[in-house]
């Protein structure tokens, strides 16, 4: 399949151009150690990135992907979340990297014209300390996080907000993604969808949800481009 017509790529952030996991693990546990709770593999912790911070402080502290609320301690709550983003802030891209093939890609489709725009479920002030540490900030023009607009994803608000304001229609834009909140998202906002086969989508088939294709490397993104 190959899409026309698009102006405006919108990407995911965690598990679609970083591998943030290995640091957000170090701040889970470091969490976890200051309130006297278990401490998890990276592995087990891989498996609930994805959803946000808040979320992923329930996960660690209820140590289930699937809990329910009445299953988080609020005072522990109260308690580890600060530590958590306190100590990720001062180690956000110690270990993170980008997934192979991901500058040489955003350098080829800057330079073929296309509007790039960030669309995340971490919190806002993590991008772009996270992207200049990286060497990719040159290539968004948009970045907007989980606490950026009233709604994240799965959303459709985020989206429509980028297409906004790019002054884009929806037939012009098209999400990259690795987890079901991406495609979600954008088939709530009638785009069209690229899922990646790695990152983080919790153990599922991301086919589920329906993307408009599914690619196994970043740089396959640009076959599915017409230009």
């Amino acid at each position: 399949m190959k899409f026309s017509e698009k102006k405006l790529i919108i990407f995911d952030f965690d598990g679609t151009l970083i591998d943030s996991v290995p640091d957000l693990a170090a701040s889970v546990n470091f969490m976890l150690k200051k309130l006297n709770k278990k401490l998890y593999s990276i592995d087990e912790i891989r498996e609930w990135v994805g959803n946000g911070a808040q979320t992923l402080v329930k996960r660690a502290l209820t140590g289930k992907k699937d809990f329910q609320e009445e299953e988080v301690n609020k005072n522990l709550y109260e308690q580890g979340l600060p530590i958590f983003l306190e100590s990720y802030e001062e180690k956000l891209c110690e270990h993170t990297y980008l997934y192979e093939g991901v500058k040489e890609t955003l350098e080829d489709l800057k330079q073929r014209g296309y509007k790039m725009a960030i669309v995340t479920n971490k919190p806002y002030k993590f991008i772009l300390p996270i992207l200049e540490a990286l060497g990719i900030e040159e290539y968004f023009e948009l970045l907007l996080g989980a606490d950026s607009l009233a709604s994240k994803k799965p959303s459709a608000e985020p989206l429509l907000h980028a297409m906004n304001h790019f002054e884009c229609n929806e037939k012009e834009c098209v999400m990259v993604g690795d987890s079901k909140n991406d495609i979600i998202a954008a088939n709530n906002a009638n785009m069209h969808s690229i899922a990646v086969s790695y990152g983080y989508n919790y153990g599922e088939d991301i086919s589920v949800h329906q993307p408009s294709i599914i690619i196994e490397n970043f740089a396959d993104i640009i076959k599915h481009l017409e230009v």
